[in-house]
């Protein structure tokens, strides 16, 4: 199931919270050697203060962590304004109640191998990018902001998301850093979902309340 985590919570997802900061551990320094901030096996920043929203894919029992991304209004502190201002023209305002940032978007690879070995890591990329159009048209946001490599470019276009590049910008490390605008829309979501053969939601939705965009916008 994919799910969006609010701060209160954490406790009812604490083993899957874990093993989320674990995977960004494994993914964003081990493998990307990105400078990031690392507290034991895990890797967490002053956002993760910051009440944001995590989409999660779990299992039923909410003790497996297969994939995740870090979601915040543009409205509070982001990394695009705090880090990554260079990458997008002084002329672009991107803060908004209905524009989110995405960012630390990561897989277990090794926990989707074992469980779900029939799910290649693209397709397990392209049904988390469904899963943030439903949560994002469920919850009143109408564009998703995110910096990406240019390489991983192509994977959006392949999952069917409609990515317009604002700009980029040398000096993060290894490769540029861009900055993508994501449109959020029906017709975006069902052209993801006839790319992927879904027929259904994926994102499960929250049974009481749903989030709120007012709720996050004082981070």
């Amino acid at each position: 199931m994919i799910v969006s985590i609010q701060t209160f919570e954490h406790q009812k997802y604490s083993d899957v919270m874990l093993q989320m900061f674990q995977a960004r551990k494994r993914v964003f320094f081990d493998t990307l050697h990105w400078d990031v901030s690392v507290q034991e096996e895990c890797e967490r920043d002053q956002y993760d203060d910051m009440d944001p929203v995590y989409l999660v894919w779990c299992d039923q029992r909410r003790s497996r962590h297969y994939g995740s991304m870090r979601l915040m209004p543009t409205t509070g502190p982001t990394l695009l304004y705090d880090v990554f201002r260079c990458t997008f023209p002084d002329t672009a305002n991107l803060v908004a109640p209905g524009i989110w940032e995405g960012t630390r978007m990561c897989l277990d690879e090794q926990a989707l191998a074992a469980d779900y070995p029939q799910i290649p890591p693209g397709r397990a990329f392209s049904l988390l990018l469904v899963a943030l159009c439903e949560f994002a048209l469920d919850h009143g946001i109408h564009t998703l902001v995110s910096n990406y490599e240019p390489h991983v470019k192509r994977l959006y276009h392949r999952a069917g998301a409609r990515v317009h590049e604002l700009g980029r910008a040398e000096g993060f490390g290894r490769s540029a850093v861009c900055c993508g605008a994501f449109e959020v829309s029906l017709d975006v979501l069902r052209t993801m979902r006839a790319k992927l053969g879904l027929s259904e939601a994926i994102y499960r939705r929250p049974r009481k309340a749903s989030v709120a965009v007012s709720t996050f916008c004082a981070a």
